[in-house]
């Protein structure tokens, strides 16, 4: 199982950052988001729980992880930074390599004991970032990335629809993951109070 998690993350690294959904991200914003998705909500948690024991994940306070996840998503997708990364390969590999360190940084006190309920807390409080910028995404009557009109065959029609999928991917997706991650989460804590020890306190 460890195994097949840690080869499942390092194919999600290579489908973002070498493979054909790596070429489209400068032609559709949709693609663009799937690379985001798979570096920072999708890789992490598989790699981390592959890996886990004996490796220690470096200790984080959860507010600076919160935070360094949510400064990442929100400073890229703001329309300059977002060209910056899209108009140069190094910021462009910048770009691609803090999603993966934040990504690594926002799951790490899911995965480090103890476990506590706050941690769901913190898994809804995470998902706000990304309702926002989603739902702006989905809901916006323009193009929030004028690049994407730059090639012949784009209209603002269609780069609108662009945008509107991208949008409602990365809604479903976190929303899924971090809905995974807490039912387990929970079902793990809730294991715990009931099992043989919290019977024979009782």
């Amino acid at each position: 199982m460890r195994l097949t998690a840690s080869v499942l993350g390092l194919l999600a690294i290579g489908v973002a950052m070498a493979s054909p959904v790596a070429a489209l991200d400068h032609r559709m914003l949709t693609a663009h988001m799937v690379q985001h998705l798979l570096l920072m909500t999708i890789a992490p948690p598989l790699i981390m729980l592959g890996v886990r024991p004996p490796f220690r994940w470096p200790h984080l306070p959860p507010v600076v992880c919160w935070l360094a996840a949510a400064l990442v998503l929100v400073g890229w997708h703001v329309p300059a930074g977002f060209r910056l990364g899209m108009e140069s390969e190094l910021w462009h590999l910048i770009e691609q390599v803090s999603f993966l360190a934040a990504g690594f940084a926002f799951w790490g006190p899911v995965f480090e004991p103890p476990r506590r309920w706050s941690i769901l807390l913190y898994l809804f409080l995470a998902t706000l970032p990304c309702d926002v910028l989603s739902g702006f995404l989905v809901f916006s009557d323009r193009v929030a990335y004028p690049m994407y009109l730059c090639t012949p065959s784009e209209s603002v029609r269609s780069a609108l629809e662009d945008q509107q999928c991208a949008g409602a991917l990365m809604w479903t997706v976190v929303t899924f993951v971090y809905l995974i991650a807490g039912t387990v989460f929970a079902t793990q804590l809730l294991s715990a109070r009931t099992g043989p020890h919290s019977l024979e306190a009782a």
